[in-house]
């Protein structure tokens, strides 16, 4: 999807920092508000450059255009403030003791493009079968002032670290607040605030993808993979947000591509639209059985529409003892196992929700979805993603002209953050997140 453009206000006046950095950090933002004179980065005659004097702290401002950033220690957004990241800025997480954990109290904009996405991860070097699922730095941690959240062509990888009582979320009593845990990727607690993750890559992470407690939240057009070694979910929203999640490709999470749950009994309640997402291998590495594709309870609001379900666990699972609420609405999934056992696990029951117009059938095999290029008796514990493979749909697939449209995101009109408006996708006629090519 493709979002208007306009001019993105930018705080950059650093005597403003609600507290003291160091020397190295107060040169360090000089050279990446400074290292061009012209607005656009200086294409080929500013090529990437090293920061020498590494990034910590309080941070704010711009980091500019394909620049290397080294972030030795804890980052935080201060309240009121906010941080732009530039297309083609990679984002290196190179303190192996401390783990830095990035603290959003204001605002962040991670601004890549197709062809020069923004990189936040740890160095090549540290990326191997050993660390695959990362741990390596905590993740994206915002408090209860940070304002929005804008993830666009942006590559998140291999975070997900355990806290410590000296973790800067620990200490802020955000998240959990507790020693012990795996932070997400993302967590945004603000029902007052924005995030926005469109065209972007998340993977290699411990637990948790996205742990949600608040805010108006657009997910689209974004891949997922290698998450969660012993649980966790792609997307986990709770009461507080109101959200629209398509055209996702969500591969093999621990346990559910999305888990929602209305607990906490913020207001609002949570509501939210999901379609056009596909969901692959989702479930079957959770060590004990709970879901395994999309997961319901505490009288979350979902209405789930053109969602395609590959080789899952389960079918679209609610809780018994505390369902979801009763307007929810679920139309036209599409469901293939290539073994008989998740066949028979997608079959409606009263924990296996029965939508109208889905495309089910009892029998491994049935329904076979045609993907471009995807090995359908691939193994179902596999969390390896391979780059060659392809899930767009060849022409002869029966997932074609079964999808619904007629129906209203919450957020067709856009959310405006950043001075960007970024609008939801309109539904598809097709399941699943791509068509033909």
């Amino acid at each position: 999807m493709k979002s208007n453009k306009s001019v993105i206000s930018i705080q950059k006046d650093f005597s403003k920092m609600l507290k003291p950095v160091s020397v190295a950090v107060l040169a360090s933002a000089m050279f990446f508000t400074s290292c061009s004179k012209d607005d656009n980065g200086g294409g080929s005659n500013n090529p990437p450059k090293l920061d020498s004097t590494s990034v910590s702290g309080v941070v704010s401002g711009t980091w500019k255009k394909n620049s290397v950033v080294i972030v030795k220690g804890h980052l935080e957004i201060s309240a009121g403030t906010s941080l732009t990241i530039e297309e083609g800025v990679q984002v290196l997480m190179s303190d192996s003791t401390v783990k830095p954990e990035f603290i959003i109290k204001g605002a962040l904009y991670s601004l890549g493009t197709a062809t020069n996405p923004v990189k936040i991860s740890v160095p090549d070097a540290w990326k191997t079968s050993t660390n695959q699922w990362g741990a390596l730095w905590g993740g994206l941690t915002a408090g209860p002032t940070a304002t929005e959240i804008v993830l666009n062509y942006t590559d998140l990888s291999y975070g997900g670290a355990i806290t410590t009582e000296s973790s800067p979320s620990v200490k802020g009593g955000l998240y959990k607040a507790t020693a012990g845990e795996h932070v997400p990727a993302l967590y945004f607690n603000n029902v007052n605030g924005k995030v926005i993750v469109m065209n972007s890559s998340i993977h290699n992470f411990n637990e948790d993808v996205f742990y949600l407690e608040g805010g108006s939240v657009i997910v689209s057009n974004n891949k997922f993979y290698t998450t969660g070694i012993t649980g966790g979910e792609a997307v986990n929203l709770k009461s507080g947000v109101v959200a629209d999640v398509a055209y996702n490709i969500i591969y093999s999470p621990n346990t559910n591509g999305m888990k929602l749950s209305n607990t906490g009994d913020r207001t609002p309640q949570l509501y939210i639209i999901g379609y056009n997402n596909t969901i692959v291998n989702a479930g079957w590495r959770r060590p004990t059985t709970k879901g395994g594709s999309i997961w319901l309870e505490k009288s979350a609001h979902a209405d789930l529409y053109n969602n395609l379900l590959v080789n899952d666990r389960y079918g679209i699972k609610r809780d018994k003892a505390n369902p979801e609420d009763n307007r929810s609405k679920f139309y036209s999934t599409y469901y293939y196992s290539f073994t008989q056992s998740g066949a028979d696990q997608f079959q409606p029951n009263t924990e296996i929700i029965a939508g109208i117009n889905d495309v089910i059938s009892a029998k491994a095999g049935d329904n076979d979805p045609k993907f471009v290029n995807y090995p359908l008796s691939t193994d179902s514990t596999n969390a390896t993603f391979n780059s060659s493979w392809d899930f767009h749909l060849q022409a002869t697939s029966t997932a074609l002209g079964k999808g619904k449209t007629d129906f209203t995101r919450n957020f067709a009109n856009g959310l405006t953050a950043g001075g960007v408006t970024y609008k939801s996708p309109d539904p598809a006629t097709y399941i699943g997140a791509f068509g033909t090519k």
